[in-house]
C-alpha cells in the first residue's frame, strides 16, 4: 500500500462504508507514474468467514497497476442489527448499524 497517492491516509468516512468502488477525492496521484487518473479495482474476493460477509479487492492504477491500497468491506447481523464496516487506506474508515426492524428502538423517544 503506498501512502504517497493519498492525500489523508485512512481518512474518517462516518458511516459511509463502500462496498466497491472508489473515494477519488482523496487520490492525489499514483507515486510510481505521476499520473491521476481513475483507479481500477483488481483481485476481489467475497465469502463468509464465521457468519460475516467480507469482501475485499485492490485499488491500483489505471496506467502503471501501482498498487494503491486494500479495501476491506464488512457486513454481519448481530442481533437485531446490520453491521457494516469498511477500512482501507485509500476510502477511509467507517461503521455503520442499522435495525433490522420496522423501527429502530434505538430511535424511539421515551413516552414519560
Amino acid at each position: 500500500m503506498c501512502g504517497g497517492c493519498v492525500g489523508t491516509e485512512y481518512p474518517e468516512r462516518g458511516t459511509t462504508c463502500l462496498e466497491g468502488g472508489s473515494f477519488l477525492l482523496n487520490f492525489v496521484g499514483c507515486a510510481q507514474c505521476g499520473r491521476r487518473d481513475f483507479v481500477l479495482l483488481g483481485n476481489r474476493a467475497a465469502g463468509l468467514h464465521g457468519g460475516d460477509e467480507i469482501v475485499t479487492y485492490d485499488h491500483l492504477c489505471k496506467n502503471c497497476h501501482h498498487l494503491i491500497a486494500r479495501h476491506e468491506y464488512t457486513f454481519s447481523v448481530v442481533d437485531d442489527y446490520q453491521e457494516y464496516t469498511m477500512l482501507c487506506l485509500l476510502c477511509g474508515r467507517a461503521e455503520d448499524s442499522i435495525s433490522i426492524l420496522p423501527d429502530d428502538p434505538r430511535q424511539m423517544t421515551p413516552l414519560f
